[in-house]
């Protein structure tokens, strides 16, 4: 077990520098565009899922948790809240640039997200053609102030560490465009260490023919159980999952699956503010089902 924890912290460490490296550039973006991003996903209108699905790739959770917010207020559609919420990656994207062997995989894996949030967004406001148009006309009365009195709006982003995200936030400071990217970091790389040890503690203890019955049993069972770790509305979750997926345990589809589930903060969010608790339910529900669906197909073809 020692030689397990010492690698594992070895490896965990060696990651340190790229990983600051990558959030003290997520930072910078936030801080030159994180406002126009916000500006534009506000007055998305019909183009909010592709809109979405890009925005959405972007590694960080700041974005999901203000399309929950618009979306429990109706001033986006469910089709890009479903959008945002499969295209987002939350830490996998910056833990598997943190693994150079694995960086590779890093643009598919955002192209292959995004398509699905694309296609399933576009597709569930096609379907909900009713709760489309009734949110896009309250969307386009509230942006020409003409929105009924008693509706009070209020979107503000807050990062996953609490912090604000650009200038324009209340609350914001300039020193956290490092101190957050350095905190951030060390969260999570704890997160790694962690994963990483407890992976390769299980995986000695299985064995090699019980991973490999892991790996060959049906194709439902790794994208199913993968789609359920990423429900988990936690950062610790996507890291977990890129983590498995570097010690090869899971395959790539259930990675989809997996990251495709994952809606970090957001799904924290929607369940505070959705006044209907079933609708809520029934979304991480539809979420759930499309990631797995995803994820089976991703399987199948490679």
């Amino acid at each position: 077990m020692y030689e397990i924890l010492l690698e594992s912290l070895v490896d965990s460490a060696r990651m340190v520098p790229l990983l600051f490296l990558v959030y003290l550039g997520i930072e910078l973006l936030e801080y030159r565009y994180g406002s126009l991003a916000q500006q534009r996903m506000q007055r998305a209108g019909m183009a909010g899922p592709a809109l979405g699905a890009v925005v959405g790739s972007l590694p960080q959770c700041g974005f999901s948790v203000l399309v929950t917010a618009l979306y429990t207020q109706r001033l986006a559609t469910l089709g890009t809240l479903m959008a945002v919420y499969l295209s987002t990656s939350d830490e996998a994207l910056p833990v598997l640039l943190a693994h150079p062997a694995q960086a590779h995989v890093v643009l598919p894996l955002i192209l292959v997200k995004a398509g699905v949030g694309l296609t399933a967004g576009y597709a569930i406001d096609l379907v909900f053609r009713a709760a489309r148009r009734s949110t896009l006309a309250h969307a386009d009365a509230w942006a020409r102030g003409r929105d009924e009195e008693h509706h009070h709006h209020h979107v503000q982003t807050v990062g996953c560490c609490g912090h604000r995200t650009t200038p324009r936030d209340a609350g914001f400071q300039g020193r956290d465009l490092l101190w957050h990217p350095v905190r951030h970091t060390l969260k999570i790389f704890v997160f790694v260490f962690v994963a990483s040890f407890l992976i390769r503690y299980s995986l000695e203890q299985l064995g090699t023919q019980s991973l490999s019955v892991l790996l060959d049993g049906h194709p439902l069972v790794q994208p199913f159980l993968a789609a359920l770790v990423g429900l988990i509305p936690n950062c610790a979750a996507s890291v977990a999952l890129a983590e498995l997926y570097v010690e090869g345990a899971i395959s790539y589809g259930a990675t989809v699956a997996g990251l495709c589930a994952s809606g970090g903060l957001g799904l924290l969010v929607l369940f505070r503010e959705e006044p209907d608790r079933r609708a809520a339910a029934a979304i991480v529900g539809l979420l759930f089902a499309i990631s797995v669906l995803a994820g089976t197909l991703v399987q199948a073809l490679t």
